[in-house]
């Protein structure tokens, strides 16, 4: 296996980062934690997770590795909103997925159907860059009737660097996200809706529905145990997929930058054929406290 690549991307970020984490002002552990469940909270974010498909193709002899670069960036707008820039940028290894010299494969990368024609024997390996995902929500800085309410754009660019690792299409739709916390409970749904407008006429076009309801629950101890789907209804094929995800992560510090580490394990419930049946999940997540009195909305990440 070659991971030269996506090491060399997680050292440059975290050397280019680990200055700033220097300046970053105190911040309470438990709020901290509860932050980190928020996908708008007021919180600057850098979470690296890898992700490991099993048994995907044909024969289900196929593998995935697919490391999620998600930097979360909010920036203040006047006194009673936010913006809040989430970006996701996969790193892609993946082999034996694309088997034979059919002429049409399809498979799921990162909730966007991907299907590929071709005429030719495929290769045996793919490695390099997906698609990219960047969605901007504008929230407001207090709840809303109790709930943290968001809702934007977002867009699908075609950067991956391989034909077989994207759609190769340009994509737009809306995204919103609804979700309380009581307690040490976190619970909501983030939903998005892609759109392809542009790109390669010979590819098909991408409408895609992704939803992520999720719950967790977050100790005293800053232990947050969760429980999600990441569900992905391509219109195209009225084909569901939906993996099942459980993770656990604790949150530390590593000198004075606060960091948070999960594990998880998925099961896929429903997919198309060739679907990986099973997965596992490592997160490592950067903070960096913007300072201030954490807002009453403050949380983690459902990832």
């Amino acid at each position: 296996m070659k991971f030269a690549h996506a090491f060399a991307i997680i050292a440059c970020c975290i050397d280019a980062l680990s200055a700033a984490a220097q300046e970053a002002a105190p911040d309470q552990a438990a709020d901290l934690a509860k932050k980190l469940q928020n996908p708008v909270a007021s919180l600057i974010s850098f979470p690296l997770q890898s992700n490991f498909d099993f048994r995907i193709g044909p024969s289900d002899d196929g593998w995935r590795y697919t490391l999620n670069i998600q930097p979360v960036i909010p920036i203040s707008i006047g006194s009673d909103w936010n913006l809040i820039v989430r970006t996701i940028i996969p790193y892609i290894h993946q082999e034996d997925v694309f088997k034979g010299s059919a002429l049409i494969f399809e498979e799921d990368i990162d909730g966007v159907p991907v299907e590929v024609t071709s005429a030719r024997p495929l290769g045996h390996v793919q490695d390099g860059l997906g698609d990219i995902i960047q969605s901007f929500f504008f929230s407001p800085k207090e709840p809303v009737a109790g709930w943290i309410l968001a809702a934007g754009p977002v867009f699908f660019y075609p950067s991956a660097t391989d034909p077989l690792l994207g759609s190769e299409k340009w994509g737009t739709g809306p995204t919103g996200l609804i979700l309380k916390q009581t307690g040490g409970w976190t619970y909501g749904i983030l939903a998005n809706q892609i759109w392809s407008f542009a790109g390669d006429a010979e590819r098909r076009s991408v409408n895609a529905t992704f939803l992520q309801p999720f719950i967790s629950y977050t100790t005293k101890t800053k232990t947050t145990f969760g429980l999600n789907t990441e569900s992905t209804y391509n219109w195209n094929d009225n084909q569901w997929t939906v993996p099942l995800n459980v993770s656990v992560s604790q949150l530390l510090r590593i000198g004075k930058l606060p960091v948070s580490l999960a594990v998880g394990g998925r099961y896929y419930a429903e997919g198309p054929s060739g679907a990986p049946e099973w997965g596992l999940r490592f997160v490592i997540t950067l903070l960096f406290p913007t300072g201030g009195t954490p807002p009453a909305q403050s949380a983690p990440c459902p990832n």
